[in-house]
């Protein structure tokens, strides 16, 4: 195999940037979760102050997770890829920085205008007209960066794995911009173009689409590339992760109206949500089988290395939750499960389970290599953070399972005259336990967080510079 090396190198300084703000985003963005949990143990906790109460910082911890944290490991890692893959540098180091720094400056403007309570109201989309304009632009120049650097690829076929990121790329444009299309009335606020039936309906299909989109189908991207490398097995079926691209993509646009049962919208619309959410299980299965299937032979690597565990994991959790997801879509099933924390303890599922555990896996395996060390300083340290990640997603899920179909069931009991048998205040206090569970399980799973921080930061400490950048040559050959 030829393995001459050309002398130009990736550009790793926006890749190592990204990496190093996942993990501090991370840190932050859980820490907050779990203030906002125990405020629901110690209502106290929200300290008598309008800016700490739990529905101002709610919206907070959301966007730090899925935008800051998530965000970043998706730049990171897709910078990276795309480089690996194609065998090319990015097309511009200046768009390159110009994402980086456009990214922390709209995360930066987050943790200001939300406690302050500067909102659309919209989930997932609360950021106001100014920060959503630059979020725009700084997706736009993402996309330029990373379909630029394709079509300077020096291989003949696009990996898979680059599909993903663009889909992800391409749909949450299209979807941002349709929902923020709104009409300013001063600096920070604004109203939605839209009105009643149809602005829920577009948010919806932007909120479901930020979970299938932003939260699945680019950490797929991560997880083809990810995964065979720490296996050092090929993809197990190339054929089947074609097969899921195509079949996710078409099949996810359709779900979001299966957020919506029983309002005003239109049953038909209602229906077709529940429809496609149901079909949605078999791509996501496939590709679920796709990334377990690629340690065949491999399954005993497992024992020893925490990092491969990291990925496995969560493929068994993206598999859960788009079971769970499907079936929480059925109208019968949703009666029940709508509006109560079983709702939480899904996003849960996938927001920890999947997106955090693929991101740290991917992580730990990218860091060494982009700052030219042969391993993280500690496989001890990892090992312990993903007991902590797996305990403490299991005890978070599972507290919300029991007080969602406690809450679902007190709220609809009935007694003979037809009166509500509980009052809300009755439901409250009996997911009083639960509550406590949750906050003890977010707690545990951002502990391990802190052990991350400290192995990356003993990792980034020990390497050097002319290594790293000496490690980032592009070979002609095997680059990926």
């Amino acid at each position: 195999m030829n393995t001459a090396i050309s002398p130009t190198a990736y550009n790793y300084k926006v890749v190592r940037q990204f990496a190093i703000m996942t993990v501090i985003w991370g840190i932050l963005g859980m820490g907050l979760g779990v203030f906002i949990a125990s405020q629901l143990v110690w209502p106290e906790l929200n300290l008598g102050l309008e800016w700490t109460t739990f529905g101002r910082l709610r919206p907070l911890h959301t966007n730090l997770v899925i935008f800051a944290f998530g965000g970043c490991a998706l730049f990171g890692t897709s910078y990276y890829v795309v480089q690996r893959t194609c065998q090319t540098r990015l097309i511009s180091d200046t768009l390159a920085s110009f994402t980086f720094w456009g990214w922390q400056a709209v995360i930066v403007g987050a943790i200001i205008t939300l406690p302050l309570g500067y909102t659309t109201t919209k989930e997932y989309a609360e950021l106001e007209w100014p920060l959503a304009i630059l979020l725009a632009i700084v997706w736009v120049v993402y996309g330029i960066v990373f379909f630029g650097t394709i079509t300077r690829r020096k291989t003949k076929h696009i990996y898979v794995g680059n599909w993903f990121y663009g889909a992800f790329i391409v749909v949450t444009a299209m979807l941002h911009i349709v929902n923020h299309a709104s009409l300013p009335v001063s600096f920070f606020k604004s109203y939605s173009a839209y009105a009643g039936a149809t602005d829920a309906m577009i948010q919806w299909w932007y909120g479901h689409n930020a979970v299938g989109f932003f939260l699945t189908t680019g950490f797929l991207g991560m997880m083809y590339y990810f995964v065979p490398k720490q296996a050092e097995r090929p993809i197990y079926s190339y054929r089947l992760s074609i097969v899921h691209f195509w079949a996710l993509i078409t099949l996810y646009i359709w779900a979001g109206p299966h957020h919506l049962h029983y309002t005003a919208l239109p049953d038909w619309a209602q229906s077709l949500g529940m429809a496609m959410s149901i079909i949605l299980l078999a791509p996501s299965w496939g590709g679920m089988i796709n990334g377990m299937m690629t340690l065949s032979g491999a399954w005993h690597k497992l024992r020893t290395d925490p990092i491969l565990r990291f990925l496995v994991v969560s493929l068994a959790f993206y598999g859960m939750s788009t079971f769970e997801g499907p079936m929480m879509a059925i109208k019968t099933v949703n009666a029940l499960s709508h509006y109560t924390d079983w709702t939480i303890g899904h996003v849960h599922a996938g927001a920890l389970g999947w997106v955090a555990m693929i991101s740290i896996g991917a992580m730990y395996h990218m860091i060494p290599k982009i700052y030219g060390q042969k391993q993280m300083y500690s496989t001890r340290l990892i090992n312990v953070h993903f007991w902590l990640a797996t305990i403490g997603t299991v005890l978070y899920i599972a507290s919300m399972w029991v007080n969602g179909i406690t809450q679902g069931l007190m709220w609809r009991a009935i007694n003979d005259d037809g009166t509500l048998t509980y009052s809300f205040v009755e439901a409250l206090q009996a997911s009083h336990p639960g509550f406590i569970v949750r906050a003890l399980g977010g707690a545990i799973f951002a502990s391990g967080m802190l052990f991350m921080a400290y192995n990356v930061f003993r990792t980034v400490r020990a390497s050097n510079p002319v290594e790293a950048d000496a490690a980032s040559k592009i070979a002609v050959v095997g680059a990926h």
